[in-house]
């Protein structure tokens, strides 16, 4: 074992073993006294035996706080982390970094941001995800307007990416009914529906299936008031409802100049902006650009908290555009849209796929409208924002997708790099991510 894995910090054991050492060096200094020189004054006699008492004393504190220690490590109940090691040393010491790991908030909903979290999990627990409202199709949409809940989908599929669950119990959260009333509709819908039913509030709610599948991190709606979003086209065309917008193309076909939620200006989830305030780092995206990342900046307080923050803030761009939403964009298009909706220079990177995309699925992407969002640095270097480009390619039954393992790895290196070596009270994490990303590698 190296120097500094013994110095690592672990569950608080070893200063208590140092601490029986020295118990041990003073009844042995003690008993050295006492019998070396029987003839001593009373004062060499006295200093003996203080010196054992002393000694003793060490070695019993030690020995209870180191046994409470252990005991408290192995049977935490926030001990919420896949354990990827038999040994009870690998076991405690992953507890230990991922409960102090990175500050990370994520910001967007759908797909995309869950794809990335299950990623990100394996480096830290301190993630929180805030999660877009407006969404009112599907199955979410109906549960929104049959009993008045926000729509639970996004969140669902958040805290199921960070939950440490057995296969099964995945499987069962996202199984949908197939025929009946319930046709169409997800098991884990109803789970938080029915958590909301008997919780104060929806964040409440929110909360308790997060407990239940002992998840890793936090999963936060962006607020807890009921939005609708809208988007105007450049003809001025208006369009409410996200689902609505996400197809407008087939009946109303045009760009998108911008779009706005109803009522304006709705109040974030203080603990959302607490988190934000508080994060190493603030990744906006991957996911739909105008239905899943821009309503959670148009949220009253949330531009204003990025802003303030001292994190690095990362946007993730989609691998392929998106019919009805981003046509024809590219990676300057994205980002300048971001910043259209927000403020000048909202990131300071950007994480753009290079890596080539199956012919085969790049035509069938070409065919339904879509096509691979282009890099077009000339006019990124305008902006500021500094591209990191890579192999973050995931297909998954035919669908591209970020790999949520290479995502992260970008992800957590920008971290280390950026904000913990650069700061000396937290070097200590520094290494030890850096060891983590290597041992995942």
């Amino acid at each position: 074992m190296s120097i500094l894995e013994w110095l690592r910090p672990g569950i608080r054991i070893k200063r208590w073993i140092i601490l029986g050492i020295a118990g041990i060096v003073f009844i042995s200094f003690g008993l050295a006294l006492l019998l070396g020189e029987p003839y001593r004054q009373y004062s060499y006699i006295l200093l003996s035996v203080v010196l054992i008492v002393s000694g003793v004393a060490f070695i019993v504190f030690a020995v209870k706080r180191a046994t409470k220690n252990l005991v408290y490590a192995i049977f935490d109940r926030d001990f919420k982390i896949s354990l990827d090691s038999e040994k009870l040393s690998n076991l405690l010491y992953e507890k230990r970094i991922l409960i102090k790991g990175p500050k990370i908030v994520a910001i967007g909903g759908g797909t995309g941001l869950s794809t990335m979290l299950r990623g990100l999990k394996n480096y830290s627990s301190n993630i929180t995800a805030i999660v877009t409202v407006a969404d009112d199709g599907g199955g979410s949409g109906i549960l929104r307007n049959d009993l008045g809940m926000l729509p639970p989908g996004d969140i669902r599929n958040c805290i199921l990416a960070l939950a440490d669950t057995e296969p099964i119990m995945e499987r069962l959260l996202q199984y949908r009914f197939k025929e009946g009333m319930l046709k169409g509709q997800c098991f884990g819908n109803l789970f938080l529906a029915a958590m909301d039913g008997i919780s104060p509030s929806f964040e409440d709610a929110v909360r308790s299936m997060s407990s239940v599948l002992a998840v890793t991190g936090k999963v936060l709606p962006v607020t807890l008031e009921d939005i609708k979003l809208c988007a105007e086209l450049e003809d001025g065309y208006i369009i409410c409802g996200e689902s609505n917008i996400g197809r407008h193309h087939e009946t109303h076909p045009g760009r998108i100049k911008r779009v706005f939620l109803e009522p304006d200006s709705p109040k974030a989830l203080a603990e959302a902006l607490e988190a934000i305030g508080e994060a190493d780092v603030v990744v906006l995206g991957p996911g739909s650009l105008y239905t899943s990342i821009l309503p959670n900046l148009l949220v009253d307080g949330i531009c204003d908290a990025i802003k303030n923050s001292g994190a690095i803030k990362v946007y993730v761009c989609n691998v392929m555009t998106q019919p009805g939403e981003t046509e024809g964009y590219t990676v300057y298009d994205h980002l300048r849209a971001l910043e259209d909706h927000s403020y000048r220079s909202i990131v300071d990177y950007c994480i753009v796929n290079t890596a080539e995309v199956p012919p085969d699925i790049e035509k069938r992407y070409r065919d339904d409208g879509a096509e691979i969002v282009k890099v077009d640095y000339d006019n990124i270097m305008k902006t500021g924002v500094e591209i990191i480009g890579g192999d973050f390619l995931g297909i998954s039954n035919n669908l591209v997708r970020h790999d949520p393992e290479k995502l992260a790895v970008a992800i957590i290196s920008l971290v280390a790099e950026k904000v913990l070596a650069r700061d000396r009270k937290r070097i200590i994490d520094y290494y030890y991510v850096k060891d983590r990303l290597k041992k995942m590698g």
